[in-house]
């Protein structure tokens, strides 16, 4: 039985950043520290925040005092403005990619054009975007909703930082068909497309492969709809206790990845547990590089 972790599983830079930024805050400022939102989607992750001193806040009405943390996703301009006006000290740990799509996302506005975001209208750094966009950005999430769109003589189009490529392009090319002039700002950060590239090349190799992240976040589940696509034993935990010795049966290669809000130990532990799992048989574990 052999087993293969992905490539470029795990943490990526921008939370990775927003993790430090967060325990540097803690460790250096007296009084409450809180963020704003879960800094990042994953459980175990912000139960040892929280362990840590570094609690999670719905909505600013609930600080009073102390340091607020500004999550790798983002905030609206309104957000900021709230918080200033609120006297709050602020660490930004927005992920420096997202501040650029920020930026572009307030630059067409400027300009009055019309932006379609592809994203999730729930997922908070597409609130933030639209926040920027001064109504005159458009959340769709598909290819059919782009579809429906009414005809326009110009508009521009880019995603969120951690969507699915293949189904930007689908909508992308439903836009060209009901736009004039189309520009189209490919805005999925770099990690995320060599995740899924690097998900989509492992299930293609393995008989099992296990997507390992939070349920609620965006990109992991998105590595999961990638892998389902091509691999129909594929499956989505947030930890090596939801491995059961039913997904197990039958496979000689399993395969593992892991979403950007993943922290490397939960890899090694779905690792070990598949280890375990197979202690009588020869095991051996491969991590391929590009």
């Amino acid at each position: 039985m052999k087993i293969i972790v992905a490539p470029n599983a795990g943490l990526c830079y921008g939370v990775k950043r927003a993790l430090t930024l967060a325990k540097e805050t803690r460790r250096k400022r007296g009084g409450r520290v809180v963020s704003l939102g879960d800094i990042i989607h994953n459980p175990q992750v912000i139960t040892d925040l929280r362990e840590k001193g570094i609690d999670s806040v719905a909505d600013i009405s609930e600080v009073r005092g102390g340091t607020v943390i500004i999550r790798s996703h983002g905030v609206s301009p309104d957000m900021t403005r709230a918080l200033k006006r609120r006297k709050i000290d602020v660490v930004d740990a927005t992920c420096p990619i997202v501040t650029r799509i920020q930026d572009l996302v307030a630059r067409l506005a400027r300009a009055k054009q019309e932006i379609i975001i592809v994203g999730d209208p729930n997922h908070p750094e597409i609130r933030g975007l639209i926040g920027h966009s001064r109504g005159f950005g458009h959340i769709i999430e598909n290819e059919a909703q782009a579809a429906q769109l009414p005809v326009r003589k110009k508009r521009a189009v880019l995603a969120q930082s951690t969507q699915d490529m293949v189904l930007f392009e689908k909508v992308v090319g439903a836009l060209l068909r009901r736009t004039g002039e189309l520009c189209a700002f490919n805005t999925i950060c770099r990690s995320t497309q060599t995740r899924q590239r690097a998900t989509s090349e492992l299930a293609a190799q393995v008989d099992v492969l296990f997507i390992v992240g939070g349920a609620s976040s965006s990109n992991t589940r998105k590595l999961y709809e990638i892998s389902k696509r091509i691999l129909r034993r594929t499956y989505f935990i947030e930890n090596a206790g939801q491995i059961k010795p039913a997904m197990l049966r039958g496979a000689s290669t399993i395969g593992i990845s892991g979403g950007a809000s993943t922290p490397p130990e939960a890899i090694e532990d779905a690792v070990r547990t598949i280890e375990q799992a197979f202690e009588h048989n020869s095991t051996r574990k491969e991590i391929r590089v590009p």
